[in-house]
């Protein structure tokens, strides 16, 4: 099986910036809602988990929004002069899942500080993203990417 093509492992910007728009909106919805009541928030904010979910492990364009951003937006932009490493994203979205099952177990457990708290750190990089094109998870990644070889056996 060959290796894919370096076009394969990239994507337009615009894509992953669109879902941070669409992820910074939900999660604005989720703070809202956790106002009135955390078990409703916690359901959406579980929706939510399920697209970082999905994102993680499948990648930016196969995610919900990834899919909403290749169907309805990027036909009718022109073509992309900015491409990115999916690597970085897909970590990204792990980074988001993270906090989205933490504040997902928060609110349902009924500990809406902590479930507005964990919702705050995955909004604030979201918004982040979205508004000024600065994936923080895509900047942790290279150092984590480091950890991890730093602990793998070395060829001799």
């Amino acid at each position: 099986m060959s290796a894919p093509s370096p076009q394969a492992q990239q994507v337009d910007v615009r894509g992953p910036r669109f879902a941070a728009w669409i992820t910074t909106a939900v999660l604005v919805v989720v703070l809202l809602v956790s106002t009135f009541s955390t078990v409703a928030a916690g359901l959406l904010l579980a929706a939510q988990a399920v697209v970082f979910a999905i994102g993680a492990a499948a990648g930016p364009r196969r995610s919900p929004y990834g899919r909403v951003f290749a169907r309805l937006v990027a036909p009718r932009l022109g073509p992309t002069v900015e491409r990115e490493p999916v690597a970085p994203l897909r970590f990204a979205q792990l980074v988001g899942l993270v906090f989205a099952v933490v504040g997902t177990v928060a609110f349902l457990a009924g500990a809406g500080l902590i479930g507005g708290i964990a919702t705050g750190f995955a909004l604030f990089a979201a918004l982040l993203n979205a508004a000024f094109g600065i994936c923080l998870g895509c900047q942790l990644y290279p150092l984590v990417a480091r950890m991890r070889g730093a602990g793998a056996p070395h060829p001799a």
